[in-house]
This record gives C-alpha cells, sequence and structure tokens, in this order.
C-alpha cells in the first residue's frame, strides 16, 4: 500500500460518530480525516471475534501453524517497510531515522512469540491425599492447561504506533487470543497497513478486528464491553484508573502500561561525558514524548554545576524538524493539545519561580515543536515535579549522598525505569535493588530487549510485556484432577 492508497482508505472507512482529522505535527496541515467508530463499531467486532475464538479458527490450530503465520507477519513487516516508516513518521512527526531504527524491532517481536507458540505447555502432578468425600486415601493424576484468555481489547498510544500494536499483537495472537484493536485516534495510519498485512500473511478473517475512533468513544466502549475478556493499555496513568472502572462490570482483566516520572541518578564519580548525552537523549528525544524518558535528573554536588550545562549544551546542540528535514532529530509535540499541555506545566514553573536554564517556550515556526527545556530551584511539591509531563522537560535538583539521592527517585507515585550512572559497581547493582521502578539501566539508558520482561511498579501499571511474561498476559491456567 502507497501512504496516498492508506490516507484515501481511512477515509472511506464507515463510522456513525464525528469526523477525526489527522494532523502532521510538523506543519499543522490536516493529511486525512475518518469516521469515529464508536460503540457499534465496538459491538460488531467484539462479535466478529468472539465467534472466531468461539470456532477455534485460530486458536484450535496447532501452534506450529500459527508460528508459519507469524513468522510470515514478520516478514511482510520488513517488506512494508517503506510505507509503514513514512506513515509513522508522517502520523507523528518523529525523524525518518527514528521510525527506521524501531521497526526491526517490530518484526522482531513477531518472531520471538512465534517461539512461543509451540511452548505454552502446563506441569504435570501425581497426587496422593485423603478425599473429601469418602475420607479413604486416593491417588490421583493432576495437571495444568495454558489456555487463550479469548478476546482481548488492544489499546496503544500516539507515540510509538506500529511498535505498540506489534507489542500487543504479537503475544495476544501467539496464545491464541481473538482480539479488538483500537490506535490512537491521532496516529491511526500504519494500523490500516499492519491490518493488510495480517490478513495477507494467513491471520483468518475476524480473528483481529482494528475499530478506529476517540479514546472517551471508541476506547471507552471497548473497555466496558462485556463480550471483552481483558483489556491491555497502554498510556496515561489518568486513562488507566478510568479504564480499570470501566472493567469492572464483568470484571474483566487488565493490563497497564502507564506513565512514569523516572528519575535518573549521576554520582560524582560518573564517567560525565557519557551521562550527560545519555540523560540528555534520554528525555529530549522525541520530544520527551516516552513512558520512560528520565524526567527527574538528581546530581550530587561534586558535579552538579557541570551535568546542568551539559544538559542545556545538549538542548541547544540538538536539532528540531519535520521528518523531511534534513539534520533533524527531534520532532514535534503530537497535537495542539499536547502542546498546550506542556506549556501549561512550564508557564506554571515560572510563575513559582522555577530557573530556566534553556528552552521553556515554542519554536517561532509552523509544527507543535518545543525548543528542549532544563529547569533548576525546582520545589518537590510543584506539580511539574510531580506530574508526568510528556514533553521536552527535565528537572535537575542536587542530592549529597546515596540515601538522599534514593529518597528523591522514590518519592514518586511513579515507577517505570530508573538508571544510575556511577563507576563503583557495587554502588550501582545495590542501587537497582532500592530504586522502585520496573526498569533499571545502569550507566545506559532508553535500553531493552523483548526477551525481558517490561513494566512498572506503583501507578505506572499493572503486569508485563514482553518476554515470557509477555505470553502469560493472554493466557489462563486451568487445573485438572483425575482419580485413577
Amino acid at each position: 500500500m502507497t501512504v496516498r492508497t492508506v490516507l484515501d482508505d481511512i477515509r472511506r472507512r464507515p463510522g456513525t460518530g464525528e469526523v477525526i482529522p489527522v494532523i502532521d505535527p510538523a506543519t499543522e496541515d490536516q493529511i486525512t480525516e475518518f469516521t469515529d467508530g464508536g460503540a457499534a463499531a465496538v459491538d460488531e467486532a467484539v462479535a466478529r471475534a468472539r465467534a472466531t475464538f468461539e470456532s477455534g479458527v485460530w486458536r484450535g490450530l496447532p501452534g506450529r501453524e500459527r508460528a508459519k503465520i507469524m513468522w510470515r507477519i514478520a516478514d511482510l513487516i520488513e517488506e512494508h517497510a517503506d510505507e509503514l516508516n513514512r506513515l509513522d513518521s508522517l502520523n507523528a512527526g518523529m525523524p525518518l531515522i527514528a521510525a527506521q531504527m524501531i521497526l526491526p524491532t517490530c518484526a522482531e517481536m513477531f518472531r520471538y512469540y512465534a517461539g512461543w507458540c509451540t511452548k505454552t505447555e502446563g506441569n504435570a502432578y501425581d497426587v496422593q491425599m485423603t478425599t473429601g468425600i469418602t475420607g479413604s486415601a486416593a491417588d490421583l493424576h493432576a495437571y495444568t492447561l495454558k489456555e487463550p484468555f479469548g478476546v482481548v481489547g488492544l489499546i496503544f498510544p500516539w507515540n510509538g504506533p506500529i511498535f505498540n500494536a506489534c507489542a500487543k499483537l504479537a503475544p495476544a495472537l501467539a496464545a491464541g487470543c481473538s482480539s479488538v484493536v483500537k490506535p490512537a485516534e491521532e496516529t491511526p495510519l500504519s494500523a490500516i497497513v499492519l491490518e493488510r498485512i495480517l490478513a495477507e500473511a494467513g491471520v483468518p478473517d475476524g480473528v483481529v478486528n482494528l475499530v478506529l475512533g476517540y479514546g472517551h468513544t471508541a476506547g471507552a466502549a471497548l473497555s466496558a464491553h462485556p463480550g471483552v475478556d481483558k483489556i491491555a493499555f497502554t498510556g496515561s496513568t489518568e486513562v488507566g484508573k478510568l479504564i480499570v472502572q470501566a472493567a469492572s462490570g464483568n470484571l474483566k482483566k487488565v493490563m497497564l502500561e502507564l506513565g512514569g516520572k523516572s528519575p535518573v541518578l549521576i554520582f560524582d564519580d560518573a564517567d560525565v561525558e557519557t551521562a550527560v548525552f545519555s540523560a540528555a537523549m534520554g528525555i529530549f528525544v522525541h520530544s520527551g514524548q516516552g513512558c520512560v524518558c528520565g524526567s527527574r535528573v538528581f546530581v550530587q554536588r561534586g558535579v552538579y554545576d557541570q551535568v546542568v550545562e551539559g544538559l542545556a549544551g545538549m538542548a541547544n546542540t540538538l536539532r528540531l524538524g519535520g521528518p523531511s528535514e534534513e539534520g533533524a532529530v527531534i520532532g514535534p509535540l503530537i497535537s495542539q493539545k499536547q502542546l498546550t499541555r506542556v506549556m501549561g506545566f512550564v508557564d506554571e514553573g515560572k510563575r513559582d519561580g522555577v530557573e530556566v536554564v534553556t528552552g521553556g517556550h515554542r519554536l517561532d515556526r509552523r509544527g507543535y515543536f518545543v525548543h528542549p527545556t532544563v529547569l533548576t530551584n525546582v520545589d518537590r511539591g510543584m506539580r511539574l515535579y510531580q506530574q508526568e509531563i510528556f514533553g521536552p522537560v527535565v528537572t535537575v535538583l542536587p542530592f549529597d549522598d546515596e540515601d538522599e539521592g534514593v529518597a528523591l527517585a522514590n518519592d514518586t507515585a511513579y515507577g517505570l525505569a530508573g538508571s544510575v550512572y556511577t563507576q563503583n559497581l557495587s554502588r550501582a547493582h545495590r542501587l537497582a535493588k532500592r530504586l522502585e521502578a520496573g526498569t533499571i539501566t545502569l550507566n545506559c539508558q532508553l535500553v531493552y530487549d523483548h526477551a525481558l520482561p517490561f513494566g512498572g511498579y506503583k501507578q505506572s501499571g499493572w503486569g508485563r510485556e514482553f518476554g515470557k511474561d509477555g505470553i502469560e498476559a493472554y493466557l489462563q491456567t486451568k487445573t485438572v484432577y483425575a482419580q485413577l
């Protein structure tokens, strides 16, 4: 499919709700539009998914056959890399090179979980017990079964459209689930291509069902739908709480990958040049629109001024621009709504006495661009310190010793990620245990592997994605006893 074909396809899709514009965040121009499918589209999609699950057209396939199809999906993702890269780059405003770096992981996600299709076995036990009915001794054979959850709703965000779709679809398909997927209303374009890829690879019709619409219409209807057995959501903590409430009707299971306010601890003995570069990229990449971005940097006093100066230098060096602008490494914020949110935090901080070392303003050009911003003299009670901004804004605070640094890092409602920079390996591994977060990186940032689990502590989410934990999230365990 060409980009033009996708733009025409989405415009023609039926719906019953509001017409939603799709905006290029680098230019503020409308690139296409679509009609909100709303609750009616969700009802139809859930019915199709339920029918395929009950028929066994997908979950009933031998694991090796599902694996072959998933390998084909991976091959097709690579074959369609050019249009997928250009669509995500256009739709999310990210530099093309960023999209190109993400896509290989999407294909590998399907290959990795294809391997799990034949490995979802349970366990067997021999049990000797006194039965409650006869009071006599009995020998039993017992075993566990791993079974797909059923119909799952997959809701993913705008900050990595094709990546987030694959991260949820690959384990759900490997487990044998049928699904209804809803991309963010801001970034639906690459999902159209992925839908075609699934069909071409041999996924039976109705096993994966795409629904387009707003979060408060289609997303809310999917979260509350009595025909859905589980919801997997990536997005803000605020919306995650709404999903939990909506899911309570039929007590559907919920997996949440939510917000973060990730701390970065830089000690006096750190390789400061590496720490500054990594910390700067760890918050300014994708204009800070990443759940694991290190938005709170804590620096031991001996190198505090050096780190602040270095972060400001990086903020002033990194070039901002749209996908087609040569040399651009940072794109715009996703929307006017997000721009207003980010600048609201910064402007409020200025009024409260925060020192803006650099940035703190919108670029004087078209597009939702905010200059990478470094803030000091920040009070820990301030809203911009406590809440996730999801923009290229970092606060930098000093600390004296390890205990104070840990206390500052853990002083948050979030717990998604954390980073430590120190040459002292004992300290590094000691802090890995003390920091309250699901992923800790030592002398590096923004690293992950899809074979290892990912998820948050505290209000950063429920459950884990990736690795064995990722497929377990889409499986239920059944225990069977048989008297011999």
